[in-house]
């Protein structure tokens, strides 16, 4: 992991000192809300449906046990509401018929980082001082700026890893943290970068996506995607470089994020993002962004080359961690019992994951059960996942796309010892890549945007599918759920989607087929196609088994959910979803009423 210098550690410490007086300035009232809303805001401080969201970045996704630990007490003493506000909040809830309001969580996300939802803004200045002594905080986790960089959870050691994207990941971090230039940009900007040939990262469905690549003559370097998004436009990265020697993306970037800058939408925040001027203008925007790379390069002289010196300075932070030996033999002895074995070699299946080191696995611990919201994790549940990276993966974990945790550092021969701990604790359910490890944003539940629900829905799904026999049977899906068309939960990329949509001021549900991240599982990159009007909350539910019933039906051999959507055709598909509509049509059986509310800050999500 990247090991901040003493500059970055006060550089940390200095921002949750200015929070610490703007916050106490405006209680005072000296500070008026609307000028604080801005300040906060740039530390990561939203206020939401109910209660104010901190959401703390997590730079391509690693995380040590001890900063898990702190977010564990954060979770534990301050991510409880006042009576006043959980009370509002329950009386909301049971307007709707159903009441879920954890409290004491963490909500890992789509893009690597994690968020609290009840923390009191009074104590906010307590919480960044406490982050503070991990190297942690909520920089540039709102606004339109260039915000957190994710990577591919496996990063640094998956065997099909060209190079290690971290170092780059870092490096770019530096440079885009309150970046003179690109502090308002006209909208929010988000960048992924993976190393591999399979792509995690979904790199192809952000504003720019860099692939690690070799050209013919083995030199390293990226292939630059442009202008991908989701939203109420999703549209797929164009590629404007094949190849980019490595030392220049930094140089690169700066032109793309120039350019953009420049050019981009002000008057129409629906239209600000990238993928908009990219689509709109086409070449033209390639051929303006390569002018001003080439301004740069000539007649800038190339301030931001990556000197091979800083590549090896910051590479240094992240070669593999030096795993001692132990004497404790009684790790490397557990036995599985037999009527377990079963269930641990299923595990064994889904959640572990080769490596580049052939004696080390990476194993994912799942999150996702009945009764908890996909993402969401306890005190106690953080503090578990601390443990157990400390006894089996160096103290180390990493933030997956998918919303669980990552051990990265596994002995092959401490894989039994783990799963009996992970087990003990509710982690280490063989559900990982399948049905009900879904993706799934916070909705209505929490957020002030959102038209409809998706924690409900979610519930809904895993409750009727439970049976590991039957989620093995069925395999590999993606199931994505947002609560609106801000695609948080990334519907667009499910193999089955589902998207909150409001009608007359209820909720309901829009389903699509097809999508794919770019993974090697989904295939190419690209949305899912709607199959048809939506649909009511109570009526999801049985659409999705409609839709598997029918994966079943035309199943050859051991295909994929995608395999077979593809062979056969979406209509058949379509025709099963629209099939599945609940036989009474009264519109109250049908949706839910919306959640009231809005906040200011839900357009800077």
């Amino acid at each position: 992991m990247y090991q901040y210098t003493e500059f970055d550690r006060q550089f940390v410490r200095n921002r949750a000192a200015q929070h610490r007086d703007q916050l106490e300035r405006n209680l005072a009232g000296t500070l008026s809300d609307d000028e604080f809303r801005p300040l906060r805001l740039q530390n990561g401080w939203y206020i939401q449906r109910y209660a104010p969201m901190l959401r703390v970045a997590v730079p391509y996704g690693e995380l040590s046990s001890k900063q898990l630990r702190v977010l564990a007490r954060i979770a534990r003493e301050f991510d409880h509401p006042s009576k006043e506000v959980f009370e509002t909040a329950i009386g909301a809830q049971a307007a709707w018929g159903t009441t879920h309001l954890p409290v004491g969580y963490g909500h890992f996300t789509t893009r690597q980082n994690v968020q609290f939802n009840w923390i009191p803004l009074a104590k906010s200045a307590d919480v960044m001082d406490l982050l503070a002594t991990v190297n942690m905080h909520g920089i540039q986790t709102s606004g339109n700026c260039i915000r957190n960089i994710t990577s591919d959870e496996l990063a640094g050691v998956a065997p099909d890893e060209i190079a290690d994207p971290r170092p780059f990941a870092e490096i770019m971090r530096q440079w885009s943290t309150l970046h003179p230039e690109f502090a308002f940009l006209p909208r929010k900007f988000k960048i992924a970068i993976t190393g591999a040939t399979n792509d995690r990262a979904a790199t192809r469905w952000h504003d720019v996506g860099l692939h690690l690549v070799k050209n013919a003559a083995g030199e390293l370097g990226f292939r630059v995607l442009v202008g991908g998004g989701m939203g109420r436009t999703p549209v797929i990265g164009t590629v404007v470089r094949e190849f980019l020697p490595w030392n220049q993306i930094m140089n690169y970037l700066e032109a793309v994020v120039r350019v953009y800058n420049r050019w981009g939408r002000r008057d129409n925040m629906y239209k600000a993002r990238i993928k908009i001027l990219v689509k709109a203008e086409g070449q033209r925007y390639i051929d303006e962004v390569e002018a001003e790379y080439q301004q740069i390069i000539m007649q800038d002289g190339a301030p931001h080359t990556i000197t091979q010196a800083e590549l090896d300075r910051v590479s240094a932070c992240f070669v593999p961690p030096a795993l001692i030996e132990r004497a404790q033999e009684a790790i490397k002895t557990v036995a599985i019992p037999t009527e377990r074995q079963k269930d641990y070699e299923r595990w064994l299946k889904q959640n572990v994951a080769a490596h580049q080191n052939p004696a080390l696995r990476a194993v994912t611990l799942s999150y996702k059960r009945l009764g908890q919201a996909p993402g969401d994790a306890d005190a106690d549940q953080l503090d578990t996942a601390a443990d157990l990276a400390d006894q089996f993966s160096a103290g180390e974990v990493r933030v997956t796309h998918d919303q669980n945790l990552l051990l990265p550092w596994v002995r092959v021969e401490d894989l039994p010892a783990l799963w009996v701990e992970a087990s003990h604790a509710g982690l280490a359910r063989s559900n990982v890549r399948l049905l009900t490890d879904m993706i799934a944003c916070p909705g209505g539940d929490f957020c002030a945007l959102a038209n409809a629900r998706s924690i409900p829905i979610a519930a809904a799904i895993t409750e009727r599918y439970q049976d590991m026999d039957e989620l093995h049977d069925l395999g590999e899906i993606d199931l994505h759920i947002s609560g609106c068309i801000n695609s948080c939960g990334h519907h667009h990329s499910g193999h089955i989607g589902i998207l909150g949509v409001d009608k007359d001021g209820k909720e309901w549900y829009q389903v699509s087929l097809g999508g794919s991240d770019g993974s090697m599982l989904s295939g190419t990159a690209t949305p899912g196609k709607v199959v048809g009007p939506s649909f009511g909350a109570l009526e999801v539910p049985g659409v999705i088994e409609a839709l598997l019933d029918t994966f079943r039906q035309h199943r050859q051999g051991r295909e994929t959910f995608m395999e077979t959507l593809k062979r056969v055709g979406f209509d058949s598909f379509k025709l099963a979803a629209n099939s599945a509509r609940l036989a009474d049509k009264h519109e109250e059986l049908h949706s839910l009423p919306k959640a009231a509310g809005f906040a200011k800050d839900a357009q800077e999500a």
